[in-house]
């Protein structure tokens, strides 16, 4: 008496969607903090850009490139870079939010599946 025989399918497809989606959150997180570094560094390049006189000799980066720029130009890309990363933000956090909700559903379901049998944790 041992294995996955005696787990019922329902119980089996809970979990083997319990653990999808922990995969998938873990995903999400990790893409939240690459978005969120992201932005943190457009935001201090706009803050030392207010800092920089008009006429001050400013390059980009363009691939292995990097050219010369006006500053109006720089902080243009930098605003539109800026909200890109704030929208992309939002998004990642709606999703964790919904993919949390979801986790809480299937661990209910799947506790409920059980019937009361006592089952370490789902971490």
């Amino acid at each position: 008496m041992s294995g996955s025989a005696e787990i019922p399918p329902q119980v089996q497809n809970l979990f083997a969607q319990l653990q999808q989606l922990k995969a998938q959150m873990e995903a999400l997180g990790r893409q939240k903090m690459q978005v969120e570094a992201l932005l943190r560094d457009a935001e201090n390049a706009l803050e030392e850009l207010e800092k920089v006189e008009e006429n001050a000799l400013i390059y980009k980066n363009i691939g292995e490139l990097m050219i010369k720029a006006s500053k109006d130009e720089v902080t243009e890309d930098l605003a539109e870079k800026k909200e890109t990363y704030g929208l992309r933000q939002k998004t990642l956090e709606r999703q964790e939010e919904r993919g949390q909700k979801r986790y809480q559903q299937l661990q209910q379901q799947l506790q409920e599946a059980l019937g009361g049998v006592t089952q370490p944790p789902i971490t």
